[in-house]
């Protein structure tokens, strides 16, 4: 008997395209409803909520009701992690599944990576980070070093908050289109939101795309130079 993981289901689960395109909707870290992801997938809704069960029962996937509705959401960051990597690792490997299109560009510069920020700009935050010490990495680990928090305590993140997260404080996410790490856990969670906040971006209401208001993108690129 064959002991260990069971990585063959969650191959699976996640290499059906219906269910894929799924998954990829709900990157951009917002509860859908079965409707809307029907529609992502381009299948009926009777199909979907037969996806959508199976993605449920994998753990891929959690779901929430409110009122008559429900709505689906990634089941943790860690599943949004999963598929952000494989996303870098079939980008590596020149799987793309169309070429570049009109709305790519946007993606590429800024997008959601479930509740942090992907693309060249997250790549920046990481590299921006490592370069002015405020973060340390041994290749694979992140570690915010001490002169590291006086500086993200001055852009208005409380790190004695994020500590008491299960989740990690600073992690690299493989970037699907960057092809390099950015920065996730609780700590790129609290800038994304924080960009939000202050109103430097906004989400795209047509895809994953971050959208940078000119002061916001002046502000951002100059407290995270390269």
């Amino acid at each position: 008997m064959k002991e260990g993981p069971d990585i063959a289901r969650i191959g699976t689960l996640i290499g059906d395209p219906a269910r894929a395109n799924m998954l990829t909707a709900l990157m951009g870290g917002q509860a859908l409803t079965a409707t809307e992801l029907a529609q992502a997938a381009s299948v009926s809704l009777q199909t979907a909520s037969s996806h959508l069960s199976k993605l449920q029962d994998g753990g891929l996937i959690t779901q929430r009701k409110q009122g008559r509705h429900r709505y689906f959401a990634l089941a943790d960051s860690a599943a949004g992690s999963l598929l952000e990597s494989i996303m870098g690792f079939a980008a590596s490997r020149g799987h793309l599944r169309q070429r570049p299109g009109p709305k790519d560009p946007a993606l590429r510069k800024a997008r959601v990576c479930y509740d942090h920020l992907a693309g060249d700009y997250g790549v920046r935050i990481l590299d921006s980070f490592i370069a002015r010490e405020v973060i340390e990495t041994d290749g694979e680990n992140l570690a915010v070093t001490s002169s590291g928090r006086q500086a993200i305590s001055e852009l208005g993140i409380d790190l004695e908050k994020l500590a008491p997260s299960r989740r990690p404080l600073c992690k690299s996410c493989l970037d699907w289109s960057e092809r390099r790490s950015h920065l996730a856990g609780t700590l790129g969670k609290a800038l994304f939101q924080h960009f939000l906040d202050n109103g430097w971006a906004r989400r795209s209401s047509e895809s994953r795309a971050v959208l940078f208001t000119p002061e916001g993108e002046r502000r951002f690129l100059s407290l995270f130079p390269l």
